[in-house]
């Protein structure tokens, strides 16, 4: 008798914590820095290449300034600059992902710069592994978790905490 329940509950595979289940699903994935991301695709309203961005005075390095999508203002962040990377000149392949943030009212398009746009995986559960602590003074929050994938490792962004409330009360 202890044998078949020893044995089923080795068939059963590994325990999926509940973080792991509620970040399940599809990712589009993008590259900064030689380092994969990837933003859940619900998240995701458009992919378009870089368009003349108007830069907004007394704001932020990391926010570039605004775009006119057809006929609608959006701010747009360097994703590079707002994770302290270097400032790389853009190219053919620099993207902007236009995703909906959480506000404090409502949901607010924001431009995201990323250098390139990868695909759209699906990550499956127990593929994801909780962002590692790195102490009390650096702020992870903005991580979902680490998706171990074939082609290695991707964070995986909590795009509503990137920006903090505070910043997205000034756009």
């Amino acid at each position: 008798m202890t044998e078949s329940v020893q044995t089923s509950v080795e068939t059963r595979g590994p325990q999926i914590e509940p973080f792991q289940a509620e970040n399940e699903g599809k990712y589009l994935t993008f590259q900064l820095a030689e380092e994969g991301y990837g933003i859940g695709i619900l998240k995701v309203r458009e992919i378009i290449g870089m368009l003349p961005v108007t830069p907004v005075p007394q704001t932020p390095m990391f926010l570039k300034g605004v775009i006119n999508l057809r006929g609608q203002v959006i701010p747009v962040v360097d994703l590079r600059l707002k994770f302290g990377l270097m400032e790389e000149e853009y190219t053919e392949r620099t993207s902007i992902i236009v995703v909906e943030v959480k506000g404090l009212a409502n949901n607010i398009p924001i431009g995201i710069v990323v250098d390139t746009v990868s695909e759209v995986i699906n990550i499956q559960a127990h593929e994801i592994e909780q962002a590692p602590t790195f102490g009390s003074s650096i702020d992870t929050n903005f991580i979902l978790g680490m998706a171990k994938t074939e082609g290695g490792v991707k964070i995986l962004l909590n795009i509503d905490q990137v920006l903090s409330a505070e910043e997205l009360g000034a756009l």
